[in-house]
């Protein structure tokens, strides 16, 4: 069974930490290196692998420190190659990757960026997201289009409900609130002022669930007749409901 530690990086960054009864570990989305290698240090681990979700720097920024420091294998997307640091390892859509017993299932998820991945481990029934899905949003369309980012989220909500959703950014209480200033409801009410209590204590909104993803993210919801009915967008797409989310949220 795999462990996991938040590691806060930059001003609100997750990189995630997880290893097994033997301490060997892997890491994903480090950012930087400092706070990384220092958790790795504390807790006594082997670094083995970084994985990384898509190429921005916020999310490679410590590959290269950290395969000096522990000559780790770096793995990322075959269509990211060019642009992932120090990169090993390369996958596409529907490819395994293991570590030792505990299989990830390669899942393509462009939109935020061309090259962007998701890790699901099966068994462990985690994804790990990056900037595409976040907890109650999704990223920035920096390279793709509203038609990639939606089947991407496709992807994502047909994964089990009970899927744990560990993404790239503390957002969520934010992103609720954008929710909130588009239907306002008991369900994200109540959300938000869960989410305040968690800020107030410094504690991580991660990980979310796909369950609650499918009943609180209105992105996730774009193809609900009923929300667009609200939206005033009964007899648009699918995919011109979420350009029209998306474009709200972006001048939230």
């Amino acid at each position: 069974m795999l462990k996991i530690i938040i590691v806060p990086c930059l001003n609100d960054n997750y990189a995630y930490v997880c290893y097994d009864e033997s301490n060997d570990a892997f890491v994903v989305d480090p950012s930087e290196f400092k706070p990384v290698n220092k958790c790795l240090k504390d807790n006594n681990l082997n670094l083995k692998f970084v994985l990384n979700t898509h190429h921005h720097f916020d999310h490679v920024g410590g590959n290269a420190e950290l395969k000096q420091e522990y000559s780790c294998k770096i793995v990322g997307s075959k269509l990211d190659e060019e642009r992932i640091p120090e990169i090993d390892i390369s996958l596409r859509e529907g490819e395994l990757w293991n570590f030792k017993e505990n299989p990830a299932q390669v899942i393509e998820i462009p939109g935020h960026t061309t090259g962007h991945i998701a890790f699901y481990f099966m068994d462990e029934k985690i994804v790990f997201t990056g900037d595409t899905l976040f907890a109650l949003g999704c990223g920035r369309l920096f390279e793709g289009t509203p038609e990639m980012m939606w089947n991407s989220l496709k992807k994502l909500k047909n994964l089990p409900d009970d899927t744990k959703v560990y993404c790239g950014h503390e957002y969520t209480l934010s992103n609720a609130k954008f929710l909130q200033s588009v239907i306002s409801n008991d369900l994200i009410n109540k959300k938000i002022e869960e989410l305040k209590k968690l800020e107030l204590d410094k504690t991580p909104s991660i990980p979310s669930t796909i369950k609650e993803e499918k009943e609180l993210n209105l992105f996730f919801q774009s193809d609900n007749s009923d929300l667009k009915i609200q939206l005033n967008m009964k007899d648009k797409t699918d995919e011109e409901t979420f350009a029209y989310l998306r474009n709200l949220k972006d001048n939230f």
